[in-house]
């Protein structure tokens, strides 16, 4: 695998890094502070709201990750009744109302963070700004629309379907079950 490659491959699961990084993190610190409440009566004084914004940013680089799979939960079951083009056609307007819901969030959570925040909110603990724990919605909103925006491309110009883990696993079982019979 040239260096192109490698570099391409885990710039592209960033956000897959970042999720167990964070994930290990809270889980970790949570562990540490259940630790030292019990057996010490001592707790790390920034431990609970550290970990809280963790799990935050946490869960929304994990939304990233979904739609980067198509994983995210929607409601498709009756396209598969549609003829080919009306579902393709479906999919993909439902996509870019995703897509404009999503920049319009990143309109409103980039002017509140950068113009509308108070600057003086600080963390209680930290005393970090509040504005770095918030900046997760802009940047989680636009690396979404990114994601969504990338499968629409390779779906309908590179005719590459992308299906969820869940309709993946679901097809290799059936056809698995098929080959049995």
């Amino acid at each position: 695998m040239s260096a192109k490659h490698f570099f391409i491959k885990h710039i592209n699961n960033i956000e897959e890094y970042l999720c167990a990084l964070l994930l290990a993190a809270f889980v970790m610190l949570l562990f540490a502070q259940i630790v030292l409440r019990q057996l010490f009566q001592y707790s790390i004084p920034w431990g609970d709201e550290v970990a809280t914004y963790m799990f935050v940013w946490f869960a929304y680089l994990g939304a990233v990750v979904a739609a980067k799979m198509s994983a995210h939960n929607r409601v498709t079951f009756h396209f598969k009744w549609f003829p080919p083009i009306v579902k393709t056609v479906s999919e993909t307007v439902a996509d870019l109302l995703w897509v404009g819901f999503n920049a319009f969030f990143v309109y409103l959570s980039y002017d509140f963070v950068f113009n509308k925040m108070n600057l003086f909110w600080k963390s209680q603990t930290t005393g970090i700004p509040m504005k770095y724990f918030y900046l997760i919605l802009p940047i989680a909103f636009t690396l979404m629309s990114v994601r969504i925006l990338w499968n629409l491309y390779l779906k309908l110009f590179k005719g590459v379907e992308i299906l969820d883990p869940e309709a993946e696993e679901l097809k290799k079982i059936s056809q698995s079950t098929q080959g049995e019979v």
